[in-house]
């Protein structure tokens, strides 16, 4: 069964950068489709990136541009590069995984794991 833990959320100011971990236990994520998914109170989940290793990476037109994806084999892990952060970006951001079926983009019903969640604030 794959477990994710997410880490690496806090608060910043707007202008700065942060980098999320997603630590992959269960699977390799190379058999896996990863995402990451963000959720504001008040408001629906919303994809933010997608990555499997053969298959290139997707981003909300939301954070295109600040925001890389990217997986290290050594660690099992993906990570969430964040920069030039916006109050706008404030959420719970969450890890996801899902088998990889020849396609990986970040909707929700790809992915049958999901970690606990890691809070990012960012203040104006």
């Amino acid at each position: 069964q794959v477990q994710l833990v997410e880490s690496g959320g806090g608060s910043v100011q707007a202008g700065g950068s942060l980098r999320l971990s997603c630590a992959v236990s269960g699977a390799t994520y190379s058999s896996l489709c990863m995402g990451w998914f963000r959720q504001a109170p008040g408001k629906e989940r919303e994809g933010v990136a997608s990555i499997a290793t053969t298959a290139r990476p997707t981003y909300a037109d939301t954070v295109k541009g600040r925001f890389t994806i990217s997986l290290d084999s050594a660690k099992n892990t993906v990570y969430l590069q964040m920069n030039s952060l916006k109050p706008e970006d404030a959420a719970m951001y969450y890890c996801a995984a899902g088998d990889y079926r020849g396609y990986c983009y970040t909707l929700p019903a790809l992915f049958g794991a999901w970690g606990q969640g890691t809070q990012v604030t960012v203040s104006s």
